[in-house]
């Protein structure tokens, strides 16, 4: 062994023994060329080893700090197996009562869907809208009418340029937040009636808008790490009449999986040679833990069958609902949509944010946002592991900040749910996530707030309560 894998693999059980903890700066390369008297060239390679296993990595103009991917001694779940055929959706009134339940601030959010609101530079952006409703021109509440601010739109198409994806701003449509462009996206292209394909388990808010514009759901099994099955999905084609997909293909909400670059590609095409479209909900696109961003959809999209929705919730402005569809071939159509509905997004808000892109800093925040995301799911996942039964299964995430987890079978999540939310503890249980309500011994963890010594107590509660 070198003594580059030797300083490595000492640096590497450090980590694995809880020396070095989750966002811990590493010695700089001068320290540690005089810690272990080695030289640079010695440090530099084992500081790279140690990065391409995951358990370190390297931030602009800081240093290396711990990035420790756990997680070992927990087995991952399997592809899911949802029961076939459509569904007739009756899911509203079920997942209002268990949302209910998480607006408490004094309740451990590990059940919400949104990060700590701490995390977004609110105090700046506030700046930028106060300056906006200052020199807000009276014109703009005509010529800001969809499909938007001109500007915003111009600055999410040089975005998505960076991305290699050749977007025209005529064809983004600025909305009041993603769930508004994804019922925009499913009535431009259905009917009552229709059916359309989701992944299992999917986002509650995609299963909510289909019950209410009455289509009907066919759910495709869909792996916790790699995301929706292609074969199965090729085979719901052949067989149903399916008019769009509703997808996460960037670390999907509850499983946190991503398809991968050349899946993606390879699902394009099948819905391509189908001439079906695809909704994908690609608010988390941005929250990714590598130095490498997703392949972006719409840089495949040849033909205008991709309409891309995102947001700002997620990733800089929780609160300011404001979201886009990047609409392809039915930009038209979804702008009218967008005029009849709503009539129009908040301008001045559009204003700030375009403003904000303007000015640049989204990328810096966009850093400091990945770093903090995966230092604290590195940290709940060493708590799943100190207080969670044995039995208990654990998908890893690439990205965003939810955790999908399988418990032991005797485990029914939404007693759990109840039991938890009586200590003060909220979850989301896995029949929330399902047309059918399966998934009954699953749940997602939120790893969106900062590790204090209250959550790890609430981690603590929730293990007790699953093994008893």
């Amino acid at each position: 062994m070198s003594r580059y894998q030797t300083l490595a693999e000492q640096t590497e059980k450090l980590i694995v023994d809880g020396v070095l903890r989750p966002g811990e700066k590493l010695p700089s390369v001068r320290n540690a060329c005089r810690i272990h008297d080695v030289s640079p060239i010695t440090v530099t390679q084992a500081y790279y080893l140690l990065e391409s296993r995951g358990l370190i990595e390297a931030r602009p103009k800081s240093g290396y700090f711990v990035r420790a991917r756990l997680g070992k001694n927990l087995p991952e779940p399997e592809m899911t197996h949802p029961v076939g055929g459509s569904t007739e959706l009756q899911v509203s009134d079920f997942i209002f009562q268990i949302l209910d339940s998480v607006r408490d601030p004094s309740v451990v959010p590990l059940g919400s869907s949104f990060p700590s609101p701490y995390l977004f530079p609110l105090d700046k952006l506030g700046r930028y809208l106060a300056n906006a409703a200052r020199r807000f021109d009276p014109l703009a509440t005509v010529t800001d009418l969809p499909p938007g601010n001109e500007e915003l739109r111009r600055q999410l198409a040089l975005r998505y340029l960076a991305q290699g994806a050749n977007v025209s701003p005529q064809e983004i449509v600025i909305t009041s937040g993603a769930m508004e462009g994804l019922n925009l996206c499913l009535q431009a292209v259905t009917r009552p009636g229709d059916l359309i394909a989701i992944e299992s388990p999917t986002f509650y808010a995609g299963l909510q808008a289909s019950e209410r514009l009455g289509l009907k759901v066919i759910e495709i099994p869909s792996h916790p790490r790699e995301g929706v099955s292609l074969s199965a999905l090729t085979d719901a084609l052949r067989h149903h009449p399916i008019k769009a997909c509703l997808f996460m293909l960037n670390f999907a909400n509850p499983t946190g999986s991503r398809v991968s670059d050349e899946n993606k590609k390879a699902l394009l095409e099948l819905l391509r040679r189908h001439d079906v479209p695809l909704i994908e909900d690609d608010v988390y696109a941005e929250l990714y833990f590598g130095q490498q961003a997703p392949l972006c959809s719409k840089a495949e999209d040849r033909t205008g069958l991709v309409m891309q929705v995102s947001s700002f919730s997620k990733s800089l402005a929780p609160g300011y609902r404001l979201g886009w569809v990047a609409a392809g071939r039915y930009a038209r159509a979804i702008q009218r949509q967008k005029l009849s509905l709503s009539l129009a997004t908040t301008i001045p808000v559009q204003i700030a944010l375009a403003d904000y892109l303007k000015q640049g800093g989204y990328e810096n925040h966009l850093r400091h946002l990945r770093n903090t995301l995966a230092t604290q799911e590195a940290t709940l996942v060493q708590a799943i592991e100190r207080y969670f039964p044995p039995g208990t299964k654990l998908a890893r995430p690439q990205g965003g900040y939810f955790l999908w987890l399988e418990l032991p079978a005797g485990v029914d999540t939404l007693s759990l749910h109840q039991r938890a939310l009586s200590e003060g503890i909220s979850i989301a249980p896995g029949p929330i996530f399902s047309a059918k309500r399966e998934f009954s011994h699953h749940l997602r963890l939120n790893f969106g707030h900062p590790d204090s010594a209250r959550l790890d107590a609430a981690m603590a509660s929730l293990g007790r309560l699953i093994a008893s």
